[in-house]
């Protein structure tokens, strides 16, 4: 009780909770949006044939989340756009990662040590970005926690949600790779942390916002420092997930698959041979590499 008396953790939660996100929060969260941009195939090609385009895909990028809740809330989907020091951070990182002299600026933040700390930076942003859309539609929707819970996850999820409309400004079309069919790990984090902020706000978590917003931060920072230490793509919450769908839905278990798969495998394997070679083709395809060989 004494160490907790004093490290003051009420007042470090409160103080972190109301520390400013721009510009050096902010910078970090367009670093890593458009260093993912880059990653996407084609992009850079894209740069170079149509400048106009690859900044659109940037700002979507990094202003994605912001667009798609004004649309809900009923606002001008242009709305953000007047914050001008935003706008113009955000291009400034665009250029510096896609047209910086001998690559110096990607290869600078592509380093792994430089990249883990700016990916738990973006994170922070990621936390205020739920929060903030949590208030804002508790405000305008006093009671509509579905409401709240949808802004706020649309919020966290920033450009994933638009993904199939960020690669059309690309040429590209891939609707297999809608993130609702098939959840990142940052967008199923976003959907639970908005109905937990929710639950915040509608005071049926004992818990202080400020205490919450600490708390989650770092097991986002902390999930997704690992996880782009380690390049892996799974997820946390997979085998509560897993375990959870089975029993509300009926969905097979990971190791059912697996399972299923295994047994699935003799299967093709005791699958008629193709009826044997006939000699005439044989021997043609004697001939044909003796041709080879004399070739």
């Amino acid at each position: 009780m004494e160490v907790l008396d004093i490290l003051n953790l009420g007042e470090i939660a409160h103080y972190f909770s109301k520390m400013a996100m721009f510009p050096v929060f902010d910078l970090a969260y367009y670093i890593v949006s458009i260093l993912y941009l880059k990653y996407e195939p084609g992009s850079v090609e894209v740069s170079r044939k149509s400048p106009v385009a690859s900044w659109l895909c940037a700002m979507l990028y990094c202003f994605g989340s912001y667009i798609l809740a004004d649309i809900m809330l009923g606002h001008s989907p242009i709305d953000y756009f007047h914050n001008n020091s935003h706008i113009l951070l955000a291009s400034a990182v665009w250029y510096l990662i896609f047209f910086c002299p001998f690559n110096l600026f990607y290869k600078c933040i592509a380093f792994l040590p430089i990249k883990l700390v700016l990916v738990a930076m973006k994170e922070v942003v990621r936390t205020r970005k739920i929060v903030a859309g949590v208030h804002h539609a508790h405000h305008a929707y006093h009671h509509g926690w579905f409401i709240m819970v949808i802004t706020g996850y649309v919020k966290g999820s920033g450009v994933a949600l638009m993904s199939n409309f960020e690669q059309l400004l690309r040429g590209v079309w891939r609707p297999e790779t809608n993130e609702i069919l098939s959840m990142s790990f940052p967008t199923k984090a976003s959907l639970y942390g908005a109905i937990l902020f929710t639950l915040q706000e509608a005071h049926w978590l004992p818990v202080s916002k400020s205490t919450l917003i600490c708390v989650f931060t770092l097991f986002m920072a902390t999930s997704k420092v690992i996880m782009t230490a380690r390049h892996s793509h799974g997820s946390p919450f997979a085998l509560i997930e897993s375990w959870l769908c089975h029993l509300l839905f009926g969905s097979p278990l990971g190791g059912e698959e697996a399972h299923d798969h295994h047994h699935a495998a003799p299967a093709a394997t005791a699958a008629p041979a193709s009826p044997a070679k006939t000699k005439e083709e044989l021997s043609e395809g004697t001939r044909k590499r003796k041709t080879k060989k004399a070739e």
